[in-house]
């Protein structure tokens, strides 16, 4: 399922996992990779998009967690294009960490509660990914520049349009409440902060929110949920940087106080 967002912004519901497409058919990026043994699907929405035997000039990972990068050494094996992250977030896509497991104690749904079984283990792309320049630019996105957001990950990044204001959020938060299997299944938008169960820093992350906030964007694309637009938009984000601890944060967790 598909939804131009913009006239070069091309939003792809994977399963539970936005990608997004970025530019015309002359010249692409792909933001997240969806989840894993989707790469024929995501390869044949690039052709529906762009034409026959389209390719990105690059793929960007907003972060390393599995339904953002399930499909991505299929990817890059068939594209064979670089892959861009922030540099904290290399050991996760070079073999050399992984994630904690989801946390099930946190308050929330059934996907909450089933986290744990969740792949956590970091992938390894080898050369294929290198950082995102320090610059904050973004290659094959001209225009746009990458903020650093973490949170949910040490090396999560946002993008951002200045022209237009669009933002490509990832998980920094969403507009569902990703750990309720139903509002999941239902797509019930919502705003909330990253999913619970994988996010491990909450002083950053409500930093983080902040930060977008200020940004007063016109359009947003989050990880998971519908793309928010518009004053209800910014109004929506504004109240959760405010009430980021009742909204957001879990009374419980792991990584909780």
């Amino acid at each position: 399922m598909g939804l131009n967002v913009a006239p070069d912004i091309y939003c792809y519901t994977d399963q539970i996992v936005n990608l997004v497409f970025i530019g015309t058919k002359d010249s692409f990026v792909l933001v997240d990779a969806g989840m894993p043994r989707s790469s024929t699907e995501i390869i044949q929405q690039a052709e529906d998009h762009f034409g026959n035997n389209a390719s990105p000039k690059a793929i960007i990972l907003t972060h390393g967690h599995f339904d953002h990068v399930g499909s991505i050494i299929d990817l890059v094996k068939t594209w064979d294009v670089p892959v861009f992250a922030h540099d904290l977030e290399l050991p996760y896509l070079t073999g050399k960490a992984s994630y904690p497991e989801g946390d099930p104690s946190v308050d929330g749904g059934l996907v909450a509660k089933m986290s744990p079984f969740f792949p956590n283990h970091g992938i390894n792309l080898e050369n294929h990914v290198q950082p995102l320049p320090k610059d904050g630019t973004i290659p094959g996105m001209d225009g746009w520049r990458w903020i650093h957001t973490p949170g949910h990950t040490k090396g999560h990044v946002s993008l951002f349009r200045d022209a237009d204001r669009s933002l490509i959020v990832g998980d920094a938060f969403v507009t569902v409440k990703q750990e309720s299997l139903y509002k999941v299944i239902t797509q019930q938008q919502e705003i909330s902060g990253p999913p619970k169960y994988f996010t491990t820093n909450w002083d950053a992350a409500w930093n983080s929110v902040k930060e977008l906030n200020k940004l007063e964007p016109e359009i947003a694309v989050t990880g998971h949920g519908h793309p928010m637009e518009g004053v209800f938009l910014r109004e929506e984000l504004q109240k959760l940087a405010d009430h980021f601890d009742t909204i957001a944060i879990p009374e419980k967790g792991k990584f909780v106080h």
